[in-house]
């Protein structure tokens, strides 16, 4: 640290200079702070995990120097930070009494403001889209520090093909066959949890940041070679337009009811339809089935037909005759609509 006197001849010298250049109109004033900035800010935890319809807290604390205190003018901003991170989207600014919400935020984000110096976001109803990555920015004068936190939502990943076939899929047409299901594209984080939870998908699909990549847990030939380690294999980043593969679904808790619909006969795919609608509800989606069998433990061993034509059933419990080796979706493609062989699946929702 540079001695007192040292600071007194540098101003000194400043000051000098500006005296002798005729075009400085204005003398010049440097402020050092010897001690770093006086505004930081921090967070604690960095990653909350909620789900949804839920509601969230994610933590932001400002922390200043004892001798001062918060401005009528400190600004605080919450944004999201988009896949590729080089886009930001605006969720909430507050300054003194002015206060604004943004696009699918607006009226489900407020300051939880426990004190002056809390700058912590509160999300009420989360949805499918609010996971990711937010930044907590607070400027007051000169004077600005910023934290990232991340919200996760308990859910689960699943790979998907329309009746197409696979690879049939650039990357916008994976974003809306996910919607259609109740489900949202996967960022590669809950990609690589559900690898870790033993996924394996030996077919390339879409990620939300517009890479190509599947995740192996036991390496074979057609999946990258029997001689490679486990992991999750990756494209890169792809042509979003021309480029076609299959989509990696992420879903999670829903507000409503799945459930099989007991009928005396099988049904085709309309029959199924009406039968729902009968019952009060709709014929279920793929992303409600998968998050009733994992989140729930729903099990089934009837096959039944889903909204966009495919059958499944879930197994839990894995038996004889029933997905006897592991806890599964089952898949038995995307039969003729007219067969009558399937039951049905259905889902009422409420509020």
């Amino acid at each position: 640290m540079l001695p007192e006197l040292l600071w007194v001849l540098l101003a000194l010298s400043v000051a000098a200079q500006d005296a002798l250049d005729p075009e400085l109109e204005h003398s010049r004033t440097i402020y050092i702070t010897e001690n770093g900035p006086r505004l930081s800010v921090a967070a604690e935890p960095l990653k909350v995990e909620s789900r949804r319809g839920g509601n969230a807290t994610l933590p932001c604390s400002i922390r200043m120097d004892q001798s001062q205190a918060p401005s009528r003018k400190m600004r605080i901003k919450w944004t999201k930070l988009t896949s590729d991170y080089l886009k930001e989207v605006d969720v909430f600014v507050s300054m003194d009494y002015h206060k604004r919400s943004y696009g699918s935020f607006h009226g489900r984000v407020h300051l939880r403001g426990s004190s002056p110096l809390d700058a912590s976001l509160v999300i009420t109803d989360i949805t499918l889209e609010d996971h990711g990555r937010y930044k907590c920015e607070v400027i007051d004068g000169l004077e600005d520090g910023t934290v990232v936190v991340s919200l996760d939502l308990e859910g689960v990943v699943f790979p998907y093909f329309p009746r197409l076939g696979r690879y049939n899929l650039n990357f916008y047409d994976a974003e809306r066959a996910c919607r259609a299901q109740d489900a949202t594209v996967a960022s590669f984080d809950q990609l690589h949890a559900a690898w870790r939870g033993k996924l394996d998908w030996c077919n390339a699909g879409w990620l939300s940041d517009g890479s190509v990549q599947y995740p192996i847990t036991t390496p074979r030939e057609p999946c990258g070679g029997k001689d490679t380690v486990p992991g999750v294999r990756t494209y890169g980043l792809r042509d979003k337009e021309k480029n076609h593969y299959d989509v990696y679904c992420f879903t999670a808790h829903y507000k409503g009811r799945f459930y099989f619909l007991v009928q005396p006969s099988k049904l085709t795919y309309d029959e199924a339809v009406r039968a729902c609608r009968q019952d009060g509800a709709q014929i279920a989606k793929v992303g409600q089935m998968f998050a009733a069998w994992k989140l729930l433990g729903y099990d089934r061993c009837d096959a039944g037909w889903l909204a966009d034509g495919s059958v499944r059933y879930p197994v839990s419990r894995p038996r004889r005759r029933c997905s006897p080796t592991e806890a599964a979706v089952r898949f038995s493609g995307f039969p003729d609509k007219k067969h009558k062989l399937y039951g049905a699946y259905c889902f009422k929702g409420h509020a």
